[in-house]
This record gives C-alpha cells, structure tokens and sequence, in this order.
C-alpha cells in the first residue's frame, strides 16, 4: 500500500463569506496541488472540502498521513464520523450533522483508504500548511464582489 501525505487547509472572507480550499499530495517525489473555491461557505465546509477532494484524488487504496490544522476534521476523521455513520448522521444533539454529504463521502474513503489525521497548529510555520493557507485564501479572494 502506497503511502501518501496529504496537508489541507480551508478558508472563508467571512463566516459565510467567499471561501476556498487547497490540498497538497505528496507520494515519494511527486506532489500535486488541488484547489478550489465557492462565493458563499464557511470555513469549516471549506476544510472539509479540501479533505474530500484530496481523497477522492487517490487512484488506488493508500495510507495516508493527513495534516489539517482544523481540530474540528482531525477528529471527526480519528472518531466522531464512525459514531454520525451508525447514528444515522445525527451528532448526539440528535439533529443531522453540517455537510451530511461531504462526510458520507468522506466515510465511503475512510474504507478504502488507511487515513491518519495529524493535527498541526496554524499560522506556525509548518510549511505545507502555510502554503496551503495561502492558495485557500487566493481560492476565496477570486469570489470576493
């Protein structure tokens, strides 16, 4: 199984705002930048976002080291997204959980994929994450006005 790296990150002018999202893949050498954006998002829909695509990017079953520096994926990924799958996509205040649909797909590739979830602390020099900030960032400004 290959192993890859995988550094994410969301951003949004305003919460909801233009957002934007950016992934860095990385397998030995070679490394891929995905990005994206949207006129009307939030910046926790944005970090999911990033996520997503980053996964769906895989062509073949890998592990995976994902870096994200929002706490909130780093553990719906390690615990709370087994939990919304069995309760139905409830959170335990009983209502469907934000971005039912992003987390579904994201749970279908948490059973293809060996994903590790790495916490990393923003805007502290931790470099894919701080390159990744930046095109999320450029991502959301294109939607601005």
């Amino acid at each position: 199984m290959k192993k890859v790296q995988i550094f994410t990150d969301g951003s949004s002018l305003g919460n909801p705002g233009p957002g934007g999202w950016c992934a860095i893949l990385r397998y030995n050498d070679h490394q891929k930048i995905l990005k994206g954006g949207k006129k009307e998002t939030t910046n926790n829909e944005m970090e999911i976002k990033a996520v997503l695509e980053a996964l769906k990017a895989l062509k073949e079953p890998c592990e995976v080291d994902l870096y994200t520096d929002s706490n909130y994926v780093a553990k719906a990924i390690k615990e709370w997204i087994y939990k919304w799958a069995k309760n139905e996509w409830k959170g335990s205040s009983k209502k469907e959980i934000a971005h039912k649909d992003m987390w579904q797909e994201i749970y279908r590739l948490l059973n293809i994929h060996r994903v590790k979830p790495i916490w990393v602390k923003a805007h502290s020099g931790h470099k894919e994450n701080e390159i990744c900030d930046r095109i999320a960032k450029e991502e959301a400004s294109k939607f601005k006005n």
